[in-house]
């Protein structure tokens, strides 16, 4: 059995103004980024638990060239990502998403 991945709102606006910002100052680096995400996501339906929890029962998983870590949790079903967050971020706002 495939999980479904589920993209929130709040990640799928980060996922945007990351791309909006590497886009602004490199014409394709936007879409590079956009791969790199898709790649993670796909690592994720995967096998979701090689990543490790970092709080409670959030997962996160690193992208590879860019500073940004998926945010997400997990069952048999579905895995719900929580939040795409660069790394210098404060953690504090990603986690009142739980």
């Amino acid at each position: 059995m495939s999980r479904r991945l589920i993209v929130r709102p709040e990640a799928e606006a980060e996922i945007t103004d990351a791309f909006d910002w590497y886009e602004a100052r490199v014409s394709g680096l936007g879409s590079e980024f956009l791969l790199c995400v898709a790649a993670v996501f796909n690592s994720i339906l995967r096998a979701p638990q090689q990543y490790p929890r970092v709080h409670k029962t959030v997962r996160r998983a690193l992208t590879r060239r860019f500073p940004y870590g998926v945010f997400f949790v997990e069952n048999d079903e579905r895995v719900v990502v929580l939040a795409v967050f660069h790394a210098k971020r404060n953690p504090k706002r990603w986690q009142d998403r739980i």
